[in-house]
């Protein structure tokens, strides 16, 4: 329905959890959840959105946020990243993990992002002690001089790819990417909370957030800002942080207590039942599948989980 779902493969990602054939992405009767943010889900400005269509969260914060601000027909269905993990256990694990991954807060199409590269890779240097592996989004890293800050300190800079679109393959292994560079390293570390640092401890890393944390050109004040930020978390900020309190946060914040199950997402989704002959999904050895998901349980509208 929205470009957005399928923004990062994560239409493609849930197709496949629902057992349906990798053909072309299914279209999401609603809106999904496309990265994580403390707001309620979603940008600020209500027509991003269509009244009377449904929100697909990741954690019961944002649907108690979202609620609290007028918006209505949430549904928790946890981060498609938690999906991936159901399906791929494995992918890219690696017994001699090292160093560690830098997320710099990027911009995007309409905004860009104020701020020194080179001060923070000076930053990054002075505090990391092991190999460094700079990942940039893919405007950033199509700017050479953005790129060369990081490469004359003697970084690796990758970019995970473009995010794509319902049409394009480009961005459909985005996150399947993305899980195999965060598994070979130590850690996983930026100058703002965001959804890679969560990613990241979901599976491991040590997380670390500091440095200048940078600016959109025109950014929300809903947002709130960095005070907002510290405020709400100031156990997730520093050059070492717990990692006990890490994976507890990025439990919470990536709703792995909501994964739902292949046919409540299917319901929910609109999509038809999975066709004759064609395989559940993968699972992988040792992988449990939900017996309920909490999706329904926790919706605005519970008809459309029935």
């Amino acid at each position: 329905m929205d470009e957005s779902n399928h923004w990062y493969g994560h239409s493609r990602i849930l197709g496949r959890y629902c057992g349906l054939p990798d053909e072309a992405p299914k279209r999401i009767q609603g809106f999904l959840q496309h990265g994580w943010n403390y707001l309620h889900g979603f940008p600020p400005n209500d027509h991003w959105c269509s009244p009377g269509y449904p929100r697909f969260v990741w954690s019961d914060v944002l649907r108690r946020r979202g609620w609290s601000m007028g918006r209505r027909g949430h549904y928790l269905v946890g981060a498609p990243w938690i999906y991936l993990l159901y399906l791929e256990p494995e992918l890219g694990v690696r017994p001699d993990r090292e160093g560690t991954i830098w997320y710099p807060f990027h911009g995007w199409e309409k905004f860009s992002v104020s701020g020194d590269h080179a001060r923070l890779a000076d930053e990054i240097r002075n505090v990391e002690t092991g190999p460094v592996t700079v990942c940039l989004y893919w405007l950033e890293f199509a700017n050479p001089d953005i790129r060369q800050a990081y490469e004359s300190r003697g970084f690796r800079v990758i970019c995970h790819g473009d995010r794509g679109s319902r049409w394009e393959g480009k961005g459909r292994d985005f996150l399947r990417k993305q899980l195999v560079e965060l598994r070979r390293h130590r850690r996983v570390a930026s100058n703002r909370l965001g959804s890679a640092l969560f990613y990241g401890a979901s599976v491991g890393c040590e997380l670390a957030v500091y440095g200048d944390p940078m600016q959109y050109e025109d950014e929300r004040p809903e947002y709130g800002g960095t005070a907002r930020r510290l405020r709400l978390w100031p156990e997730l900020h520093g050059t070492r942080v717990d990692p006990d309190l890490a994976a507890e946060a990025a439990h919470r914040e990536l709703g792995f207590d909501y994964q739902a199950t292949p046919e409540e997402l299917r319901r929910m989704f609109g999509w038809k039942r999975v066709r004759e002959g064609v395989p559940s999904p993968g699972g992988a050895a040792g992988a449990k599948r939900p017996e309920r998901g909490k999706a329904a349980a926790y919706g605005d509208r519970a008809s459309l989980a029935k």
